[in-house]
């Protein structure tokens, strides 16, 4: 009995050894790559799973469980052309991932609703499934589980539509000082190449008596009848981020959200002027310029760029992992 035994633990024991070598030259086919785990997962691979959170559907006030990755779907088609290359899309779907996730685990999502995401472009991101295509699902897909983090923490995934050739740092574009952001850095933005005319270059006319009411609505402070106007201070971009309307100065992102995003296009400012009995604004490029530039991530995907590419092109320092499979 005891030499059956001892014959039959060396036959396991060659057995082991075989399986071993088996799997180190499966290893060795296979490259480094299968040996390492994926980035940002640590050594124990890949640390969640997809998570279902809970949207507020703001149009209803109803709240619905959804899972995550067919939120993210919705928001790409909610916040881009369909159309657009699949990379620009994959890289709108890493940052869209990112702001939920930071929003959610710094911020308690949207609180005020008890949820932790909601439809409104307002409170969280724009959402829009009836806009999903073959191509968003194909962007959201390829890019499963990645999001954007500097030093271990998500970043605020910032973008806009076009920087109107220079990005702008969080403080000039959005007047944001609550923390700092040493992984938005102003660089030169490709999408003023290809964005459609009117984001290249506008120009906006305000009644002065409705630029005086907007800056009182913001500061709190009457500047009186407006019969000048200048930028004082502009930021490392060159975007106005103080200007004088009458007897009083404002910041520039704030002078923006008072008369309106859609007139005042940007900060990027070449003419502000008194005349006529209007206030001229003339400018570069479209939204706050922080981040991301949409037709900047739609020419890099054009020359070939990865999704990873176009995300560590604009935001410096940062890693793109992928957290869950």
């Amino acid at each position: 009995m005891e030499q059956k035994r001892r014959s039959r633990i060396l036959t396991v024991a060659v057995l082991g050894v075989l399986a071993v070598a088996a799997f180190a030259g499966m290893l060795s086919r296979l490259g480094p790559q299968a040996r390492k785990p994926l980035p940002g997962a640590g050594e124990d691979g890949l640390r969640f799973k997809e998570p279902a959170i809970t949207l507020y559907v703001n149009e209803t006030g109803q709240k619905k469980s959804i899972k995550f990755e067919e939120y993210i779907a919705g928001v790409v088609a909610a916040e881009t052309e369909p159309g657009w290359p699949r990379e620009a899309l994959a890289a709108q779907a890493i940052l869209a991932r990112t702001f939920t996730l930071q929003k959610i685990k710094y911020e308690k999502g949207v609180p005020q609703h008890g949820a932790d995401a909601s439809t409104s472009s307002e409170e969280f991101q724009a959402y829009d499934p009836s806009r999903i295509t073959t191509n968003i699902r194909q962007a959201v897909a390829m890019t499963r589980g990645m999001v954007i983090r500097y030093k271990g923490r998500y970043i605020r995934a910032w973008f806009h539509s076009n920087a109107g050739g220079k990005t702008a740092t969080a403080v000039e574009g959005l007047d944001f000082r609550k923390e700092p952001t040493p992984y938005i850095a102003v660089v030169s933005d490709p999408g003023q190449k290809v964005a459609p005319p009117e984001e290249r270059s506008w120009t906006a006319y305000f009644p002065l008596e409705t630029v005086r009411a907007a800056v009182r609505k913001q500061t709190g402070k009457d500047p009186g009848p407006v019969t000048s106007a200048a930028v004082v201070q502009r930021g490392p971009s060159g975007r106005a981020t103080m200007i004088r309307i009458g007897n009083t100065t404002i910041s520039g992102p704030a002078l923006r959200l008072g008369l309106g995003a859609e007139r005042m296009k940007s900060t990027l400012l070449d003419r502000l002027e008194v005349r006529s009995g209007q206030l001229v604004i003339s400018g570069r490029g479209r939204g706050h310029g922080v981040g991301m530039s949409q037709w900047g991530a739609y020419y890099l995907a054009k020359q070939g760029k990865t999704p990873v590419d176009i995300i560590k092109y604009y935001f410096k320092g940062v890693t793109v992992d992928k957290i869950w499979r």
